[in-house]
């Protein structure tokens, strides 16, 4: 694979392929251009970053751990100062307007960072007060409900539960009504019940105009909820790309045929398929490209049957978000 300014190049047997990078947006809420860190010791952390995220999105940033996530986010987010580049939020430059542009911004963290002994209404409150925002007991009160923390509101922090601390971390970047938010890792070390609240809240803000920014590694979390998917790898952007063209483009479908008798090799009279065999030798795996003119199975069942296999029953599957993504960072290396 090929990473340029203009995407993604790649390529397979069957069809080559170009995933180039979407038009520019006219008025994206973030705007991250030529964006650079490299770190005292020499280490580059981001290289040449180019980013749009559009207003109202659900935008999930993936990556292998190491890969610049949370470094990008941190310079986003005004924590990190950038080597070259420029970043702007909402419109504002985050060095030159860093208030403006901090105001709004909404981050939640992969630390459980808290105040231990301060109460769940109090610190929430305070995290608004910090931006400049006057008091509003009705906004906490509907933030804490909307997160079921409203019955731990009077509890001190150090007294709650793992989930219930990370919940406390999105009221607090929520508490100054940002609209833009954030979500680094938010469901680490969080039960599927806590997970799945969390969800519908991060639907429920981008219904109400709030773009979200989330980094995970429930991969089956970016594949339900994220309009658009961009991967980074090495410190570099190599796609951006909507999500359902994303899986159409580089989505595969796998025929998974049942055998009568075991297999211990694939026939050399078969080798041009290229058969993986799987359960044991208990099924044949032939994997295609959907957008290949042929997909090669009529001739595959008509070599097969040529070849004495028989087979009892067959499958179909396409590949995962997890897939794709595994195939992309592969091939970066």
């Amino acid at each position: 694979m090929l990473a340029t300014h203009r995407g993604v190049i790649a390529s397979s047997p069957a069809a080559p392929y170009i995933l180039a990078m979407p038009a520019a947006d006219p008025d994206p809420i973030v705007a991250v251009r030529n964006l650079s860190k490299t770190y005292a010791s020499g280490f580059a952390a981001l290289k040449s970053i180019d980013l749009e995220i559009r207003r109202g999105e659900i935008f999930a940033l993936l990556g292998p751990n190491g890969a610049g996530k949370t470094t990008l986010i941190s310079i986003i987010c005004g924590l990190v100062r950038p080597s070259a580049g420029t970043v702007l939020a909402a419109g504002h430059d985050i060095i030159a307007d860093y208030r403006a542009a901090r105001a709004q911004i909404g981050l939640v963290p992969q630390e459980l960072t808290t105040d231990a002994f301060e109460t769940v209404r109090s610190t929430v409150s305070f995290s608004r007060g910090l931006f400049g925002k006057p008091r509003d007991p009705g906004h906490i009160e509907r933030v804490l409900r909307d997160l079921s923390l409203w019955d731990k509101r009077d509890d001190r922090i150090m007294t709650l539960s793992g989930g219930m601390k990370r919940r406390v971390l999105i009221a607090k970047a929520l508490s100054h009504e940002p609209r833009i938010l954030f979500l680094d890792e938010p469901t680490a070390g969080v039960d599927v019940e806590l997970r799945q609240d969390m969800w519908r809240l991060v639907r429920k803000l981008r219904e109400d105009g709030v773009t979200i920014i989330l980094t995970t590694h429930y991969i089956e979390e970016a594949e339900e909820m994220a309009d658009r998917i961009g991967v980074i790898s090495k410190g570099e952007i190599i796609l951006v790309e909507d999500k359902a063209e994303l899986m159409r483009k580089l989505g595969k479908k796998q025929l998974a045929l049942s055998l009568q008798r075991p297999l211990e090799v694939v026939p050399d009279a078969l080798a041009s398929y290229d058969l993986s065999i799987a359960a044991d030798g208990a099924e044949l795996v032939y994997t295609y490209d959907t957008r290949a003119e042929r997909t090669g199975i009529t001739a595959l069942l008509r070599d097969l049957a040529e070849a004495g296999i028989r087979f009892s029953d067959l499958r179909t599957s396409q590949s995962s978000l997890e897939d794709i993504f595994v195939s992309l960072v592969r091939q970066d290396r």
